[in-house]
């Protein structure tokens, strides 16, 4: 289930696009609250953030609103309520499936431990890498990662293997018994809807960077003409 711009969260009738805003609400408190800002109104976090002071109020109403009339919002207060819709406030145990070079960069990024996002094991099918430690992981076996989620109490499965395999291997995740699933494999996953799957697909990110950049170059010789 990939998660889709105008579908609505189920418990409240939230559209994904707000929830998807929530991180970057999130994130731009936590630089005003390390700043020492007591206070933000919604004009401001629109100049910081570009996003209209009318969507703000309206994303944030969602939630309950959290501020006052003439009085804006207070930025610690926020930046915690924001944190706990997000679930900051627990701890997720994950696995990263596939111990290449984007499996060994997401489990050597610190700032994913700060936000409570903590790695528990690391598997690759590749018996050469059996034993090795990534960070402070040991590379283990794919034949034990359906023992380990249960073991382990995993919520997230990072998924960073070949699109060829990932069908199988998100099969075996989902009657382990896994939660949710990261997945930066190039392929959409067919698995079912109460499984929660965030899609990356890195090489479409490149190719709007690609348009964009395109675009804004015809536009500049449509000029020039």
């Amino acid at each position: 289930m990939e998660t889709k711009e105008g579908s609505k969260d189920n418990a409240k009738g939230i559209s994904q696009a707000v929830i998807s805003r929530l991180p970057r609400y999130f994130r731009y408190l936590g630089e005003l609250k390390d700043q020492g800002t007591e206070r933000v109104s919604s004009q401001e976090l629109s100049d910081i953030m570009k996003v209209t002071a009318s969507q703000i109020r309206q994303d944030l109403n969602n939630f309950g609103g959290f501020g006052q009339q003439g009085y804006g919002y207070k930025v610690e207060y926020l930046y915690k309520e924001i944190g706990r819709l997000l679930g900051l406030d627990k701890k997720h145990h994950l696995i990263i499936v596939g111990a290449g070079n984007l499996g060994q960069a997401l489990a050597n990024y610190m700032n994913f431990e700060r936000r409570g996002f903590l790695f528990r094991g690391i598997f690759d099918k590749d018996p050469r890498l059996h034993g090795t430690f990534i960070k402070n992981l040991e590379v283990m076996p794919m034949e034990q990662i359906s023992g380990f989620i249960r073991t382990n109490d995993i919520d997230i499965a990072v998924l960073t293997i070949p699109k060829e395999s990932a069908l199988t291997v998100a099969d075996t995740l989902v009657r382990a018994g896994i939660k949710a699933i990261w997945n930066f494999a190039d392929v959409d996953l067919n698995i079912p809807e109460e499984i929660q799957v965030e899609n990356v697909h890195l090489s479409d990110s490149l190719m709007k960077l690609s348009y964009n950049i395109n675009r804004y170059k015809n536009r500049g010789n449509h000029v020039e003409n």
